[in-house]
């Protein structure tokens, strides 16, 4: 079986065209030694079997990232490429094809988004751009389709050039300054609604207000989607389980095993969010309040990526996250953290310098709430009105800025500047939409669920041997004296460490005023991240920087919490 790498610049409608070529079989996998995803797929053609790798996009074969080294090294391995080219950015994209010419692969070159070329007036003789290429050129529409079939066709005309020499980086800009000059028109438009959007989102006084709007109607979104799933959905689910968790519990009777399947009745009854067992909190949690969430964040998410809106809202922000020792490109694991911290996490690797990296991890851990979070917050606080959840949510915010300029004195190294390309606005592909948001879930199936499952089974075992209650002893002075919580809040906040969202519940029944509420929903975000995200974090910086990172985290905590407690609840 053949192996078809796609390469790339990024934001040339990749993750479309390889929709296209592979349908749903998709895997997503880390690349042997990296926490760097790619997407792979297969491609039937006759008799022929192709596997088709989507490689991460890249502006050149000399990396600059992580990313950046997977794709080169997948481009070492592969068969053939077909290399994806925006047609409306010719000169810039012909940087990357030359130097895969270069490496004498098998090469078809697909000129894509070629029906925008048109649009903003640029044609392209794809025929002299053969010649000049030495390779097959087919001009393609991967969001609906057109050129695909043709592009299947001529697959098997792929090959290395002739016509392309090795070059140092003068020479290659000069031969491609050569090619578009023989190869490509352009004729004069005028301005669009779209071109005055595009650039409306990335000037600051347009372009902030353009951003908290976005922000305020997708998070709308999400609260609509993930109620309407809650409500309709899982709810009447649950409900009709329920009879059959009673059941069990009757037969189990008291002991040992009821508390831990079970968990403990709350007047007589199962109460999904208290009870705490394996089979009542343990699945209600995930599934009933985490899930609805999480499907309608990452849907929201890929509508955002195939948009062209993130990398806007990334230039937009750049002289912000400068002073955080990052630059614009820190928004976007910021904005993935609000589905899920681990992939926010995950998404800190794209970021350049060891600096970054670690400014963006910690950061991420100490002050942006997942969405399982975020729920529970807003069950929590909101009967009480929304000042009470504001508040949470502005102290986190001002911790992210106190703890990124300090963070920025406190590590050395280096942050350099954005090198990022504006795509234009696009209509997102529904299937494409589709895929990513079922990847994303099954990924959240497959590496968080076990996370939860095993951390109830876990507290559920500390309380038996009393465990827990020792360790709240031991630290509730601290928790009383200085936080201003109840003694019994200690164990709340213990659990957090292996699942916030389960911590957040157990606060429900301790009788706390709104105001302790928010001070111990605040300090639950700060303290520590969860164990899932704590696994990745130590995968992702290593066992010194993790100390380091944690080491923060408490400190930040402390002082967080003890300031709250005098200005909320006084001496």
């Amino acid at each position: 079986m053949k192996k078809v790498v796609l390469m790339g610049n990024p934001n040339v409608g990749k993750s479309v065209f390889f929709s296209r070529l592979t349908g749903a079989n998709v895997i997503t996998s880390n690349y042997p030694g990296t926490t760097v995803d790619f997407s792979k797929g297969r491609l039937c053609r006759g008799k022929d079997g192709h596997e088709i790798i989507d490689a991460p996009g890249t502006y050149s074969l000399e990396p600059s990232n992580r990313a950046e080294e997977v794709a080169f090294e997948l481009l070492e391995g592969a068969d053939l490429v077909i290399n994806v080219a925006d047609a409306t950015n010719l000169e810039r994209n012909l940087y990357l094809t030359l130097q895969i010419l270069e490496r004498k692969k098998p090469v078809i070159l697909a000129l894509n988004m070629w029906d925008e070329a048109g649009h903003v007036g640029i044609s392209i003789n794809r025929e002299r751009l053969e010649t000049e290429l030495g390779i097959p050129v087919v001009p393609t529409i991967a969001l609906s389709g057109e050129g695909f079939h043709e592009l299947m066709q001529r697959i098997g005309d792929a090959c290395p050039s002739e016509t392309i020499r090795p070059m140092n980086e003068e020479e290659r800009w000069i031969r491609i300054g050569e090619i578009v000059k023989n190869v490509q028109q352009i004729t004069h438009r005028h301005h669009t609604l779209r071109d005055w959007l595009s650039e409306a989102s990335i000037r600051p006084l347009t372009g902030f207000p353009i951003a908290i709007g976005v922000m305020l109607a997708a998070f709308w979104c999400v609260s609509i989607i993930g109620e309407s799933l809650i409500d309709y959905v899982f709810d009447p689910l649950f409900a009709m389980y329920t009879p059959v968790a009673m059941s069990l519990s009757a037969w189990l009777g008291p002991g040992f095993l009821h508390d831990l399947l079970i968990g403990t009745l709350i007047d007589g009854q199962i109460d999904y969010v208290q009870s705490m067992g394996l089979l009542t909190t343990g699945i209600y949690v995930p599934f009933a309040m985490v899930l609805p969430y999480i499907v309608a964040f990452y849907t929201v998410l890929a509508v955002f990526e195939d948009s062209g809106y993130l990398p806007r809202l990334a230039t937009l922000t750049d002289t912000i996250f400068h002073r955080f020792g990052m630059h614009g490109f820190g928004i976007i694991p910021v904005f993935l953290s609000l589905g899920c911290n681990v992939t926010g996490i995950l998404a800190t690797r794209n970021l350049e310098t060891k600096k970054q990296r670690f400014i963006a991890a910690a950061l991420l851990a100490i002050s942006v709430p997942c969405m399982a979070k975020n729920a529970m917050v807003f069950g929590i606080l909101g009967p009480y009105g929304a000042e009470y959840v504001m508040l949470v949510f502005a102290t986190l915010f001002l911790v992210f800025i106190i703890s990124g300029l300090i963070l920025n004195r406190l590590i050395k190294g280096d942050s350099p500047e954005i090198c990022l390309e504006i795509p234009p606005y696009r209509r997102p592909d529904p299937a494409t939409v589709l895929k990513k948001t079922l990847m994303r879930i099954r990924w959240f199936l497959q590496e968080a669920i076990p996370f939860l499952f095993l951390g109830v089974l876990i507290i559920n075992v500390l309380y038996t041997i009393g465990f827990v209650e020792w360790l709240g002893g031991v630290f509730a002075p601290v928790i009383q004296g200085w936080f201003g919580l109840p003694a019994e809040a200690t164990t709340a906040l213990l659990v957090g460490f292996l699942r916030k969202d389960l911590a957040v519940g157990m606060l429900l029944p301790l009788g706390m005023s709104p105001m302790q509420l928010v001070i111990a929903t605040t300090l639950l975000t700060i303290y520590f991240p969860c164990v899932g995200t704590f696994s990745i974090m130590f995968r992702e910086l290593g066992a010194r920087d993790m100390i380091k990172a944690t080491a923060f985290m408490a400190a930040m905590a402390l002082l967080v919490g003890g300031t709250m407690r005098l200005l909320l609840l006084g001496l």
